[in-house]
């Protein structure tokens, strides 16, 4: 069984490119070209700098000793909250902005929820001196407010969405019209292994860094390639993709995606995807989506702002159907106690999202040869407030 992407753009039964046909001259260029552009010699070594040199790229792999200690087993943190913007984000972003100038492209659109997307796009369309347009939902804009500033900083223009539940699932409806609206000379930079093909393939592909690095880290310091465990918080799942992309096919390597459970997965507020999800077509992607019996997509939450999205990238659809990869739903309590158990274990403050992945450390036993990576995928500054408002800090 494969758990890539075929020729057709599917992840099994999921993926495809379900759009407009406003669209589909703009995603067709894309399908052709992108593999050719990113194999070329001189994509790959601006590439290479520019994820060295600007990112400051390999991130450590880092042994957590204090959670070991107490977890009795062997903890590995990916350092991506070391990457330049503070996340996994650029790592994408930087791939992506180099695609479009290849493709000819002028001006820049994304969406974002967190933030760190959009931070992202922001600084690579800065770096690049490209127009910058970012789409965020209105609630989004006052919870994230410093990644709104860095935003407008960085030359972008932040464009608030104000339909739905005004967060990263309206962002993505607005970038969308823009993009069916200026197809000639903008480019659409999507922020996770979400929407119509080649995009979740392609965003994989450049977040599969993290993995390839793993693999050198651990054979360095444990003499073997491969972890027992993998551990990622999956949104729509980009850092999860990257964290799993070089073991998908290695079975002895189990894989582990942490969403969020929000109030709990049956109270109605949460964004559980795969256990509350069905198949569905959202951004274009056929994929597990949460939905009202008539089929209506039904409103995410969680305390984090980028994992409050109602669907998951095709890729974890078809992991999470095939058993591949064991899916955990951790509550926004959990998540947020292990930010602050981070901070006082391990000296580092985690983004709310990278947070929930630490909480399977209590919801699974490892053994104490185990190696468990866990993707430490965003650092917590953007979540600042939200800590503050939730411990009275």
């Amino acid at each position: 069984m494969s758990y890539h992407v075929n020729e057709k753009g599917f992840y099994g039964n999921f993926g495809g490119a379900f759009i407009p046909e406003m669209l589909y001259p703009n995603v067709e260029e894309l399908r052709q070209n992108y593999l050719k552009i990113s194999a070329e010699p001189s994509f790959q070594e601006e590439f290479k700098y520019l994820l060295k040199d600007y990112v400051g790229r390999p991130t450590p792999l880092y042994f957590a000793e204090r959670l070991s200690k107490e977890y009795n087993t062997k903890v590995y943190l990916k350092r991506e909250d070391l990457c330049h913007t503070g996340a996994h984000k650029v790592n994408n972003t930087i791939g992506q902005i180099l695609m479009a100038k290849k493709l000819g492209k002028t001006r820049i659109i994304a969406e974002t929820g967190a933030g760190q997307h959009g931070v992202a796009t922001a600084t690579v369309c800065a770096l690049m001196g490209l127009e910058c347009i970012v789409y965020m939902g209105e609630v989004d804009i006052k919870r994230q407010a410093p990644n709104v500033a860095r935003m407008k900083m960085l030359g972008a223009e932040v464009r608030p969405a104000k339909s739905g539940s005004k967060t990263l699932k309206d962002a993505t409806n607005e970038a969308i019209r823009d993009w069916i609206n200026n197809p000639e000379n903008t480019y659409y930079i999507i922020g996770s292994v979400v929407g119509p093909h080649p995009y979740p393939d392609m965003v994989a592909r450049f977040q599969a860094v993290i993995s390839e690095e793993i693999k050198q880290q651990l054979l360095e310091k444990e003499g073997r390639e491969n972890p027992d465990y993998v551990v990622a918080c999956v949104g729509g799942g980009s850092n999860a993709a990257g964290t799993f992309y070089h073991f998908l096919d290695d079975h002895e390597v189990k894989i582990i995606a942490v969403e969020a459970a929000g109030l709990g997965v049956d109270s109605g507020e949460s964004a559980a995807t795969s256990a509350l999800g069905k198949i569905g077509v959202i951004h274009g992607s056929k994929t597990l989506l949460m939905q009202s019996t008539d089929g209506q997509i039904t409103e995410p939450y969680s305390i984090s702002a980028g994992l409050d999205y109602p669907g998951v990238g095709p890729m974890h659809a078809h992991l999470f159907e095939t058993k591949r990869a064991d899916f955990i739903a951790i509550t926004d309590e959990d998540a947020m106690n292990w930010g602050i158990k981070l901070s006082k274990t391990e000296g580092i403050i985690p983004a709310i999202e990278t947070a929930h992945a630490f909480a399977v450390l209590d919801k699974m036993k490892f053994k104490p040869e185990d190696i468990v990576v866990i993707n430490l995928s965003g650092r917590g500054d953007k979540d600042l407030n939200t800590y503050i408002d939730y411990f009275k800090l």
